[in-house]
């Protein structure tokens, strides 16, 4: 049996080439049923607990999300993944931060370990979203932090592996969030099952590199999370109030990329479930656009 991202990958080529079958349905990449719901615990005027925010997503009709996080949130993780599981919504990713004063190979931070231990515990299958802190990668060449980020990269997916869980690599700006960096720690793990996911906000500064950009992403690509995007910026924006999104979707839909979509909250001063709501409002738009 494939691996979830390389049958990704061999969609992508397959359509790319013309040699997709005619008679496969294809994939509804911006329907509901694909859309993860992101950055919603933090950032949340509101202060969900696990129960409310459960609630908020069947509202909303997602059926999976993501789950970001501050310390003082871990304690519930274990009973917002039997929530979750009770109520059919899949926490499909879970967020996991590197920092260089916490986190060594062979020995990681007690929240990250915390977190690893609430989802080996509740039985789930996770890919967790790995974002690197600068201080990790301070003071060393470009070989230097390609051979340590793919020194923990490998660490990081031999922990998750135990649970039955993946890794992908999350662009959070600096030197790892640079697609090509990324791309180059995990060709140098030797490994093919660690993923990359592509967040439009974190990306203002290559919209105009966007479909080179995709393309040579697509075989490592497991999630993109949607944003509104001008040039200047901000780096926070509705879905649909930018002026490059629109043609960054559209892009998306030609690559043949079939994996989930992200649609982003982030924003601690409001009401995350208005976020959500107008995001999807936008989103809505655009797609019957394309």
């Amino acid at each position: 049996m494939l691996h979830p991202r390389l049958a990704v990958s061999l969609l992508a080529i397959l359509a790319l080439a013309g040699c997709a079958k005619n008679d496969a349905p294809a994939p509804d990449l911006f329907g509901q049923e694909n859309l993860i719901a992101w950055c919603i615990v933090p950032f949340d005027s509101v202060k969900r607990s696990p129960v409310e925010r459960v609630a908020m997503l069947k509202r909303l009709n997602f059926s999976q999300y993501a789950w970001d996080w501050r310390e003082h949130h871990l304690a519930l993780l274990p009973q917002e993944l039997k929530i979750a599981k009770q109520n059919g919504i899949r926490m499909s990713a879970v967020w996991l931060w590197i920092d260089e004063t916490q986190d060594k190979v062979g020995s990681l931070s007690a929240g990250n370990l915390a977190v690893m231990k609430a989802i080996a515990d509740a039985g789930v299958k996770t890919e967790y979203w790995v974002g690197f802190h600068e201080n990790v990668f301070a003071d060393l060449t470009d070989a230097q932090c390609i051979e340590k980020g793919a020194a923990m990269t490998s660490y990081l997916e031999q922990e998750a592996a135990k649970s039955g869980s993946t890794i992908s690599l999350y662009n959070h700006g600096d030197w790892f969030g640079e697609s090509e960096n990324q791309i180059a720690i995990i060709e140098a793990t030797g490994k093919n099952d660690i993923g990359m996911v592509y967040n439009f906000h974190h990306a203002h500064h290559e919209i105009d590199e966007f479909e080179d950009n995709l393309e040579r992403m697509l075989p490592h690509l497991t999630a993109i999370n949607l944003n509104g995007m001008n040039p200047e910026g901000p780096k926070i924006m509705r879905i649909g109030e930018g002026t490059r999104e629109k043609e960054m979707l559209t892009i998306l839909q030609e690559s043949g990329y079939a994996g989930p979509i992200g649609i982003l909250g982030h924003d601690d001063t409001q009401d995350v479930e208005k976020i959500l709501a107008k995001n999807l409002e936008g989103l809505r738009k655009l797609t019957a656009e394309l």
